[in-house]
């Protein structure tokens, strides 16, 4: 239905109506042809026949149903939506005067409701507005609000790199106002649904043992709603349910979320890397997160050489999570980033009352995050979008960092050098 996803150029009718009555058909059928509709769209049978016969056909552009008879109307437009395919503007018309049916109706995803008895004017009026809709959202997204694909990955696990994905994902939708879908990639153990206080449902566990029914529709019925711009497609497979799949299905989700979504961040466990790595060719960002500690160290090292041999387009931020703000570090900031020939784009603190209380709350740290604590959140949002905008531009903080000076860890990259080569 007209929820925020956008729908694919397809053959479909550009109208179809249900009604329960012949006053109504006959005020539809003038209007229908004003608009250059055929009249014998115009079905009689109300929402019920529109189920059933949407079952079997596409959906059309623009459909009118009539609720009057429907003892439900609520449950009946659920119904109705799950034959719909993602993109159908719904006008609805009936006889109950509840403001409240009014606004759960909207709320589920239909365009208008009227009020019977209704005028021609009235008709007229919401179906040119529904025309406006079908052509205007979506000629925007895709000129003025160019899709952005991130990929952030941990260097190891327990950096934190989930609780900063699930964060940006919340900052696209709420404060950079854009469609977006978190893409949650650890198929037996993801936090993505769990952090939004969400059921992840079969939609991705779906998706990878059929990848053919991948499709507009099914994005539109797997992703699991957290806001009304931020959806979520997460799995928690049985652990003894080995992952078996050639990657169709991970490539089929990305480009079925370019038609659906303006944004997409991934997270993406470091292991996926080395079995998929065509799934960063298309990420416009890559988040390395890390923490400064010698392995992390080594693992950021050969993280940022794997990305620039295998996606030299994407441009790649640098996160240092979860810095304890005293205490001695097992390696300073500038030994880090001498080692790893670059700067550190980013630092977030180390804040463990936050994190729990984002925990308890079921939503993200940059959700509950204020003042201070909430900066670095934002700012990862405005690089992010900022680097997704700069063809060709040099990633911030490429330089590499000056030769020279013995560190602890002046010389790990020379012994990594050495090593044999992973087969």
């Amino acid at each position: 239905m007209n929820a925020p996803f956008h729908a694919r150029a397809g053959l479909r009718d550009p109208f179809q109506a249900f009604v329960c009555d012949d006053a109504t058909a006959d005020m539809l059928r003038p209007v229908a042809v004003e608009h250059g509709w055929s009249p014998e769209k115009v079905n009689k049978g109300g929402l019920r026949n529109a189920v059933q016969s949407l079952s079997v056909s596409a959906s059309p552009n623009i459909l009118f149903v009539d609720l009057s008879e429907s003892a439900d109307p609520l449950n009946d437009i659920n119904a109705l939506a799950e034959v719909c395919e993602p993109g159908t503007v719904v006008i609805a018309s009936g006889q109950v005067n509840d403001v409240r049916l009014y606004r759960d109706l909207v709320a589920s995803g239909i365009h208008d409701y009227l009020l019977k008895p209704f005028s021609v004017d009235q008709l007229r009026d919401t179906l040119t507005h529904a025309q406006t809709i079908l052509a205007g959202p979506r000629g925007e997204a895709q000129v003025d609000r160019p899709h952005v694909m991130t990929a952030v990955v941990g260097v190891r696990g327990g950096v934190g790199a989930s609780t900063i994905a699930t964060s940006l994902a919340w900052l696209l939708g709420d404060k950079a106002h854009r469609s977006t879908a978190l893409l949650d990639l650890d198929i037996h153990f993801g936090t993505g649904a769990l952090a939004l206080d969400l059921e992840p449902g079969r939609g991705l566990t779906d998706a990878i043992e059929n990848p053919s029914r991948i499709d507009g529709l099914f994005i539109e019925r797997a992703m699991v709603r957290a806001n009304e711009r931020l959806s979520v497609l997460s799995a928690e497979a049985p652990i003894n349910q080995p992952l078996m799949t050639d990657g169709t299905a991970f490539f089929q989700l990305q480009e079925e979320m370019k038609n659906a979504f303006e944004s997409t961040v991934m997270d993406l466990p470091r292991q996926m890397l080395i079995q998929y790595p065509h799934m960063v060719h298309d990420a416009h960002v890559a988040v390395v997160v890390s923490e400064l500690t010698l392995a992390a160290t080594r693992d950021t090292i050969r993280l940022l050489a794997w990305l620039k041999a295998n996606a030299p387009q994407t441009k790649v931020i640098v996160v240092a999570n979860r810095m304890p703000s005293g205490g001695a570090l097992e390696i300073n900031r500038k030994d880090f980033e001498q080692s790893i020939e670059r700067q550190i784009d980013l630092v977030i603190a180390e804040d463990g009352k936050l994190s729990a209380q984002a925990a308890k709350l079921g939503k993200p740290v940059a959700e509950v995050a204020s003042g201070k604590a909430a900066a670095p959140y934002m700012a990862l949002c405005n690089m992010v979008l900022s680097h997704a905008s700069e063809e060709g531009a040099e990633a911030p903080g490429s330089k590499p960092a000056a030769a020279g000076g013995k560190s602890l860890v002046g010389g790990l990259k020379a012994m990594l050098a050495k090593q044999p080569k992973a087969a």
